[in-house]
């Protein structure tokens, strides 16, 4: 029986590409561990997307992950447009090149051990958790500024 894991994750940007931070909340059973780290030159999607990842790498054995964003670019590709995009060469639905590509193929590579489920939140809404890993992903970010 696979661990449950609940991971809550956001992104952040300055300017769009700027300097960028994520930050990653890992909870079992009422554990929690915090994540976060940046990048100099990025984007809102890739810091959202990063922090996703950045939470897989950290699991060490296969697990059932309720992934919580307030990303809907995040939340959508994991549960509806990835697997096109993977038929479709990497092209989106208007045959451009899926944006993001290494950062997707990264998602791929360390999620196949684990069941993954994206769940949408709205963000700034007081979701202590969605909340906690914005201020680690700004606070990432800042540091680079």
């Amino acid at each position: 029986m696979a661990k449950k894991i609940t991971l809550y994750s956001d992104g952040s940007s300055l300017g769009n590409p700027g300097p960028g931070g994520w930050g990653t909340i890992l909870d079992f059973n009422g554990n929690e561990k915090e994540l976060s780290g940046g990048n100099l030159n990025t984007t809102n999607n890739q810091m959202e997307l990063q922090g996703v990842i950045e939470g897989l790498k950290a699991l060490k054995e296969p697990c059932e992950v309720q992934i919580y964003s307030d990303s809907k670019y995040v939340v959508q590709a994991i549960n509806e447009w990835l697997k096109n995009w993977i038929k479709n060469n990497w092209k989106t639905a208007g045959k451009k090149p899926v944006k993001n590509q290494e950062l997707w193929k990264e998602y791929l590579e360390v999620s196949k051990v684990h069941t993954v489920n994206a769940n949408w939140v709205k963000g700034h809404a007081g979701h202590p958790q969605n909340e906690r890993c914005d201020v680690l992903a700004r606070d990432e970010a800042e540091k680079l500024r």
